[in-house]
């Protein structure tokens, strides 16, 4: 599966929720997906705001879409810079 498409399932996979959950929760949602796969989507959407993630009292972190629409061309261009940094890096595919 493509970074573009890991991103859009759990974005939609939250969407659908409608509440939030746990960050484990979200792994639950989409078992097609691995744990990294899930945290790295989370990632890039909270840092582009479309999900937001806050930290409980009991220390656990708690995913919500934050309904905003994106467009794909944003995901091509995470596309292309996760294989900047890793091209930068030296990871292979």
């Amino acid at each position: 599966m493509v970074v573009s498409q890991i991103i859009e399932r759990v974005r939609q996979a939250l969407e659908q929720w409608g509440t939030d959950c746990a960050m484990e929760e979200v792994v639950g949602l989409c078992p097609d997906l691995t744990w990294n796969q899930v945290f790295l989507a989370i990632d890039y959407l909270s840092r582009t705001g479309q999900v937001r993630v806050t930290l409980d009292k009991n220390r656990t972190y708690r995913v919500r879409a934050a309904c905003v629409e994106t467009s794909k061309s944003s995901y091509a261009s995470i596309t292309q810079e996760i294989r900047a940094s890793q091209a930068a890096s030296g990871i292979s595919r």
